[in-house]
């Protein structure tokens, strides 16, 4: 993103702006330098509870952070706003993610790895993901799919966004993957795209079962679950349990089908 960050030391007060990569910190054994995160930080539950919220994602609490002193801000290009992070740019060291794949998401493993002297853990956490993802056994021939992550109005999943990417490798084919990332739909759109399979994500939006009749009704022949969002779109340490849940997924679909 054009923006160079040097460290005189390993940092001892970090600031968290992202769910996912809170998370990972904490994994990496961070737990005691984290003096900041997001409301929206929920994992690991207890210790998250217990550190000071700096506001959202997109609207940070700039009073709270200068109180904090953090001398290692941890953010991502989609989940925060440009305006917000240059201003933080200004005062403190802000290290920026942007992930579109699977290893776009190790890579920033490694490199908060390596900010922070976790580079063992780090590496062990990255050999358990990739083996986990190597296990996986893809739909063959893939399925046409519908990823919804909002409604009123409807939002679906385009193209170049890590849920797309997990979409692939699970052998679902995005129908709306030629789009922009998170486009608008019309119910007309829906049905003229004809999946086979809608996916309802529990995030952001919270999707339940008793959407599951609404999409019915426009897509009489598709499939429709409801799914973990954080399974498909968080990048950090959660990757770890993505697997596992992906493959029942795909097994559940491919015993439909």
């Amino acid at each position: 993103m054009g923006h160079s960050l040097v460290l005189e030391q390993l940092p001892q007060r970090i600031l968290s702006l992202v769910p996912s990569q809170t998370e990972l910190l904490f994994d990496l054994g961070l737990g005691d330098r984290i003096v900041g995160v997001t409301k929206f930080c929920i994992h690991p539950k207890e210790q998250v509870k217990q550190k000071p919220k700096i506001g959202g994602t997109k609207n940070f609490k700039f009073d709270v952070i200068d109180q904090l002193q953090p001398d290692l801000i941890i953010g991502n290009k989609e989940e925060n706003y440009q305006e917000g992070i240059e201003q933080l740019q200004q005062k403190y060291n802000v290290w920026m993610s942007d992930i579109y794949t699977l290893d776009d998401a190790l890579e920033m493993l490694r490199q908060v790895g390596q900010l922070t002297g976790t580079e063992a853990k780090a590496a062990e956490l990255e050999q358990s993901i990739k083996a986990g993802f190597e296990q996986l056994k893809p739909l063959q021939p893939s399925i046409k799919t519908a990823y919804f992550i909002w409604r009123k109005p409807y939002m679906a999943v385009g193209t170049n966004n890590i849920i797309d990417h997990m979409l692939q490798r699970c052998g679902l084919d995005n129908v709306f993957g030629h789009l922009s990332r998170y486009p608008e739909i019309t119910a007309e759109q829906l049905q003229q795209a004809n999946p086979q399979l809608i996916l309802l994500s529990s995030e952001p939006y919270p999707f339940k079962e008793k959407h599951i009749q609404e999409f019915q009704e426009i897509c009489p022949q598709a499939s429709i679950k409801v799914v973990d969002g954080e399974m498909f779109s968080w990048y950090g340490s959660r990757l770890l349990q993505a697997p596992a849940y992906l493959q029942q997924v795909i097994d559940e679909v491919r015993q439909e089908a």
